[in-house]
Order: C-alpha cells, then structure tokens, then sequence
C-alpha cells in the first residue's frame, strides 16, 4: 500500500515530480499504478520484485515481492498523461519479459491472498508485516491512484470531504478484483474488502483544516495503531508531503484507456470541489459554497455496492440514498463535472472514453466472461497480462 508521494506522490519511493507550473487548484496531474508479478505460463504470483528494481525499468518497491509499482511525472494536461503512462508500462512490460515474468495492472489475480511471500526487505514493511500479520498476508491487491495539485493544504482537506460522495461510482468503473485465493468471490472488486479491515481505510473523516487533519492523523501515529502518516489509507487524503489530493479508491485498470479516464475524472472532481469553496488568492478565505452532504455511513455503503457488482446493478447514491441504476450515477458523475472538463477540452475525449467503458463493461466483467467461456486461472491471467501490455 502507497504511502504518500515521494517527490510528489509516496514517502516509499515513487518518482512522481514535484509540480511547480501552477497554483490553480486541478492545474497537475500525475498517476501512480500498481502490478501484480506473475509466471505468464501458469498465471502464479513470482516474487520478482528484487529483479525488476534491478532493471533499467523505472520502478519501486511495493509491500509484498510480488507487486512493483510506477508513477508518472507530473503533467498537464492528458495527452502527454497518456504518452507517460504508456511509455511506463512499455519500459516495465519489456524488463519483466527478459526476466521470463507479466505484469498484471488489475486489483487482484487468481493467486492473491494464497501465496505465502516474505513482504519486500525493508524496515517498514517489515513493521507492518510484523504488527498487522495476515491482514498483510491478503495484501496482494493492487490500485491505481491519481495525484491532483492541490497547493492550498486547508483546502486540499476541504475537497476530500466534497469529493467522497462521488468516489464510489469510480470505484465501480474501475473494478477489476473478482478473483482471490483462486475463486471468484462474487464481487467485482475484492480489493476493496480485503483493504477494508485496515484501520485506517474508507471515506474521508469529517475535518475541516488542515490542523484538525493533522490533529487526527498525530493521534493515530501516537496511539501506536499506525507507523506513521503514510498509513493513512483514505479513499481521497491530503498528501502528507506535497501540494496534492490523493485520489486512492480505485483498483489497478488493465485497459490504459480506463487508466486515463479514471485521471481525468478525479481531476475533474478535485478542480470543481476546489471552485466550490471559492477560488484562491494569496491570503484570501475561502468563502464555500453549499455542501451536498454525504454522510460518511452512506459513503461506507455506497462503497460496499460499488465493490460488489461493479457496473452490473444498481449503485446506492449517497447524496440522496437511494439506489440507482449504475449508468444513470455516471452519468449524473459526469454531469457534476462536465463544466472543468468542457473548460480543459477534455470533454469530447472523456465522453468517448466512457461510452467505450459503458459498452464493453468492467475488466472485472471480462474476466467473468472468459470463466463463464471456460477459460483456466492460466488463460485468465494471460489475458490480463495481453491488455496490461495494450
């Protein structure tokens, strides 16, 4: 699990850049993504960690040897987003297939959760391996987490609490996780339920500064529950380190087009929360607007949905609690943010992108189908392997 970032995105190594072009609030972006590593002939987990970090592939460390992670450099805009992210993934593809390995981008595989693997040698994750035990054991999960300039740190506060009601349906547009332990659970992503018992995962607390944040998150450091603040496991957090919001709920995207859109989404909702609390000058307050409020139980249960059936049935809005038909809770989504996106020119793009998501549905979906077809954990494994490699 990501800490928060180092350069810009996480305190254990990523190499994400610090932003520096602009102050406004959804100016940056940059993406950190997670892979699973595993034995493309039979789809097993490999602890080839040590290996790929000894390439000339551009990679961290993650908690278990099994997974490596990358991260972008900050950018603008999405296309130059894209061309990172994919050169990321070529570099990545390419070390592992010297060293007879896949790379998975999706929140679990079949073997997750079943394979006993030393966590990767280093202090901290050997604390947490020691204090947390078989909640680390089912760590072998993997998300894709979007980093948005956020310079103002009382604000960046203030905006994971706007954006939470929302985080869900990207949840759900993202779900990749329905295997672990070689079984389908029946969810769409069990990364979520095995992230879910950690002690500090789930919605943004109610907070409102950067102090009262700060208060909260020395607490939880001084009761000796958590190491530190990089063990602040929030769907949306204020970076401990850098001008950025974290936006975490996501599982890993197999399909680099889902990747992108997940980016602009996040954002999206990060620059519009922003705008709603007033825009920023140089000591100036911000003056917010009106919160729709979504409480953090309704969040908690929005997410549970989100994670059990993906796109497939209905989602639970928790601006008004109810349940809703999936399509029509990305599509008030998209509405929410359509004006930053008409405003970036990203619209026409992510309109498309989601269209494409809509049609072919979930990669939590497509592994389904190619069970339901009678395809081996080994044959699904190839496929994630195929599409993480575009």
């Amino acid at each position: 699990m990501s800490a928060s970032p180092s350069t810009t995105a996480s305190g254990e190594g990523s190499v994400v850049s610090t932003p520096t072009a602009s102050h406004e609030p959804g100016a940056t972006i940059g993406v950190e993504e997670e892979f699973h590593i595993v034995d493309p002939e039979t789809g097993d987990l490999r602890a080839g960690a040590r290996a790929l970090l000894a390439s000339r592939a551009e990679v961290e460390p993650e908690l278990h040897r099994t997974m490596i992670e990358t991260a972008t450099d900050v950018h603008e805009g999405l296309a130059t987003l894209r061309e990172d992210l994919v050169a990321r993934r070529g570099q990545l593809v390419t070390a592992a297939r010297a060293l007879g390995l896949g790379v998975v981008a999706s929140g679990t595989v079949p073997g997750s959760g079943g394979s006993v693997v030393r966590v990767f040698p280093k202090s901290r994750y050997e604390w947490i391996h020691e204090e947390y035990r078989q909640l680390v054991a089912e760590q072998q999960v993997c998300a894709c987490q979007v980093q948005v300039g956020v310079p103002d740190r009382d604000l960046a506060v203030r905006v994971t609490r706007r954006v939470r009601g929302w985080l869900p349906t990207l949840l759900a547009m993202s779900a990749s996780s329905p295997m672990f332990r070689c079984a389908d659970t029946g969810y769409a992503s069990y990364r979520t339920v095995a992230i879910s018992r950690w002690p500090t995962v789930g919605p943004p607390p109610d907070v409102r500064s950067a102090d009262e944040y700060d208060r909260l998150v020395e607490s939880l450091v001084g009761s000796g529950v958590i190491k530190d603040a990089g063990m602040i496991y929030y769907d949306a957090r204020p970076s401990a380190r850098y001008p950025t919001v974290e936006v975490r709920i996501a599982d890993g995207c197999p399909d680099l087009d889902d990747v992108v859109l997940l980016a602009a989404l996040s954002r999206a909702l990060v620059a519009t929360a922003a705008a709603a609390e007033g825009e920023a000058t140089d000591g100036a307050v911000y003056r917010a607007g009106p919160l729709a409020e979504a409480p953090v139980e309704l969040v908690r249960a929005a997410t549970w949905r989100a994670a059990r059936s993906g796109l497939e049935q209905d989602l639970v809005d928790p601006f008004t609690a109810r349940a809703v038909p999936a399509e029509k809770l990305v599509e008030a989504l998209l509405e929410h943010v359509r004006p930053d996106l008409t405003a970036r020119g990203e619209w026409p793009l992510v309109r498309d992108l989601v269209d494409r998501l809509l049609a072919r549905g979930t990669s939590a979906q497509r592994q389904r189908a190619l069970l339901t077809a009678g395809a081996s954990d080994a044959e699904l494994v190839a496929d994630l392997v195929a599409t993480t490699a575009g």
